[in-house]
Formats: structure tokens, sequence, C-alpha cells
């Protein structure tokens, strides 16, 4: 099967889960396998969903899951309880904790 290529003319600017007012709309060109895109179809109409509302929708529940899954984790009782202490007795800040603080999440810019 081919892979999909994608090109987006315009990067949202405030990637969030609803669009609002004012943001500005690019778009994206996909060329699929016929029997994916009738897939793609079906599902979409037993929704009641156009094909890019479909699309559009999954996409973004799936890049929210991507996202949650590199900022999510869990630990033993060990790692937990040195991970409490970390945060309890933080080092002092130095240049690249200064840097990192300053950073901008990905889903705010």
């Amino acid at each position: 099967m081919p892979k999909a290529r994608a090109s987006a003319a315009q990067p949202s600017a405030a990637p969030s889960m609803t669009s609002g007012p004012g943001e500005s709309k690019g778009s994206i060109n996909l060329r699929i396998e016929a029997g994916t895109r009738q897939l793609i179809d079906d599902a979409a109409a037993i929704l009641g969903k156009t094909r890019t509302e479909f699309m559009v929708e999954s996409a973004r529940r799936q890049a929210v899951d991507v996202l949650l899954d590199r900022r999510l984790f869990t630990l033993d009782p060990k790692g937990h309880d040195v991970f409490l202490k970390a945060l309890d007795e933080p080092p002092p800040p130095g240049p690249k904790l200064a840097a990192l603080m300053r950073r901008v999440p990905a889903w705010r810019r």
C-alpha cells in the first residue's frame, strides 16, 4: 500500500480541540487508494459526517493521543518516591532550566 502524502498549506496558529473564530484555515492534500477512500466515506456516512469532518476529527484525536503519550508516564513505587523527592527538592535553576521554562508547548503555539 503506498504511503499517503500530505502537504499543509498553512499550519494552524493555535492547535486546540476546536477551531475558534479568526483562525486561518489551510488545506491538506492526500493521495490514497480507492479502497481506503471508500472505507473512510462509509465510516463518515454512518456517523452522518462529511469525509473532511471525519478525517479531521480522526486525525486530531490521534494527534492528541500521540502528544499525550509523550507527556504522560507511570512509575513503579521506588521511581515515584525518587520523582516526588526531585519535585520537593529541585536543583537551583540553571540556564538550561530557565530556557526550558520559557518554551511554549506545541499545543499553545
